[in-house]
């Protein structure tokens, strides 16, 4: 896909382009899932050095962080980040770039995203014309698993101290050339829960000798769905979604047992409390009608992804300067999908912003098996990381 005439790439990110893109490929065809990201981040961190970055490797079991001083003096310090890991999904795409691991793949364009970010780092390697200190963070594990508090809790930001930090995503279906972003909730918070609703088994035949937990389970199944709509404010957003249910062997047996499974959004740790205290009521009442018991593990993943005002307030006028303000959405709806980028988030201020990838055509749409990182933003996405950081890292007093 052609880049729009509307992008002011970074020259030197113009020309970086083809190499990107022979790196992208390669991760896309060796992706690796959380924490099994040995290969890839030996290839970012063998990238970084020869970058001439010092490479820190093995903190959040395989993240890798880079560091690159500015010429010129100066003692401020932000982070950069991108992800690395794949997700367990049997890639359906045939071009001579997909996944050689059967069961992984690449598709939800971390492979852009850590591309971009190498991208980014080499150009400014090569000019560091820059003060203060860039720390680049290729972070593990996002899907699913929490790389990023792994990270923050062995001392990321101990070890390399930031006043901001600062995230990015490929977006399908916004269009290239363009970027999204705005203050407060980006992205939703990601909690689950399973439900066991513990009867007492019998016959199909005879259900009125035992306690059916799969007519229980119904109930509750269909109850769930009432918490957003009765137990939250009408403007407060929540998703209560049933994903898994399991219980019974065979056709003429009422199970002992049914469980159901499911993830709970919202954008409020308040909305987060009220959801978890009804859905375990109404677990336990539920239950109780049918004269059965109800056991709840309801786990809060990660947290919602929000945004600092100041800092997206700058990012918007980074990302102005490479697209043209007529192409930046400073309101889009917050998505209720997660991304534990929020645990940075929650120890340092910073944004993080949707690049558009183009189209959905094709199944290009993020964790789908015919998803690809559209190329065409490899030069877009470093541009950006390069003008981000020279507009933050400037002189004292010169901001």
């Amino acid at each position: 896909m052609t880049i729009p005439a509307n992008v002011r790439l970074h020259p030197a990110a113009e020309a970086l382009a083809p190499e990107m893109r022979q790196w992208r490929h390669h991760l896309h065809a060796h992706p690796e899932t959380a924490f099994e990201e040995h290969e890839t981040a030996a290839f970012v961190a063998d990238k970084l050095r020869a970058f001439g970055l010092e490479v820190a490797t093995g903190l959040g079991r395989t993240g890798v962080v880079g560091t690159l001083k500015g010429r010129r003096p100066g003692g401020r310090a932000i982070a950069l980040r991108a992800d690395m890991d794949a997700l367990h999904i049997h890639e359906t795409n045939d071009f001579a770039h997909r996944s050689v691991n059967p069961g992984r793949m690449h598709a939800c364009g971390h492979d852009g995203h850590t591309t971009m970010l190498l991208g980014a780092a080499k150009v400014l390697a090569d000019d560091p014309d820059f003060a203060g200190t860039l720390h680049v963070i290729f972070q593990p594990a996002e899907e699913n698993e929490g790389g990023a508090r792994e990270m923050v809790a062995e001392g990321l930001f101990e070890r390399f101290p930031v006043e901001g930090v600062y995230g990015m995503h490929n977006w399908p279906g916004l269009p290239l050339g363009q970027i999204a972003l705005r203050p407060g909730p980006m992205m939703g918070s990601y909690d689950i829960f399973e439900v066991t609703v513990h009867g007492k088994g019998s016959h199909a035949a005879m259900p009125h000798l035992g306690h059916d937990p799969m007519t229980a389970a119904g109930h509750l199944l269909t109850t769930l769905q009432t918490i957003p709509g009765r137990s939250l404010h009408p403007l407060d957003s929540a998703v209560v979604s049933t994903t898994w249910i399991t219980g019974g062997d065979t056709w003429n047996v009422i199970p002992a047992e049914v469980t159901l499974r499911g993830t709970v959004r919202a954008f409020k740790e308040g909305v987060q409390d009220v959801v978890e205290a009804r859905l375990r009521a109404l677990a336990e009442h539920t239950a109780a009608a049918f004269g059965c018991t109800a056991s709840v593990r309801y786990e809060r993943r990660y947290p919602a992804t929000v945004n600092s005002a100041a800092e997206t307030a700058l990012c918007a006028r980074v990302a102005a300067m490479l697209v043209g303000e007529e192409n930046i959405d400073h309101d889009p709806m917050p998505s209720m999908g997660a991304e534990d980028f929020a645990f940075m988030l929650k120890e340092r201020p910073g944004c993080y912003v949707w690049l558009g990838n183009g189209p959905t055509d094709g199944g290009c749409l993020l964790h789908n098996p015919g998803y690809d990182f559209n190329d065409a933003n490899l030069a877009i996405g470093a541009s950006y990381w390069v003008a981000l950081a020279k507009t933050l890292l400037v002189e004292e007093g010169t901001r």
